[in-house]
């Protein structure tokens, strides 16, 4: 099965769900405009973010009583076997460090989203 495969699965799986929403976060380099009038323009979060973004709601502790957070969502997804790069490592505990959820999906396994 391929990265994409997998992915098109956890978007589906995940995209069921009454609490989540992810989005693909295409990363990449490119030109725009002609030459020699080309200029260079980059794509998506950053090197190395996940390949799907969006968020989870969270219901808050009582001391908000009932209000509910979207908290932003990372998913990397790898096939099986494969290894995160050292960005992408960057990327999870970043994104984990200011609260947000960061989860790497290698598989059909869904992760749990805590």
């Amino acid at each position: 099965m391929t990265e994409s495969q997998i992915q098109a699965l956890v978007m589906r799986e995940l995209g069921g769900r009454p609490d989540v929403r992810v989005f693909r976060n295409q990363v990449g380099f490119g030109f725009v405009g002609e030459p020699p009038n080309h200029r260079p323009v980059t794509m998506g979060l950053h090197p190395g973010s996940g390949d799907l973004i969006g968020w989870k709601t969270v219901t808050v502790t009582p001391d908000m009583v009932g209000t509910k957070l979207a908290v932003f969502l990372s998913v990397e997804v790898k096939r099986p076997g494969q290894r995160l790069r050292p960005n992408q490592e960057v990327w999870m505990e970043v994104v984990r460090k200011f609260g947000g959820i960061a989860v790497l999906a290698n598989g059909l396994d869904i992760p749990d989203l805590k």
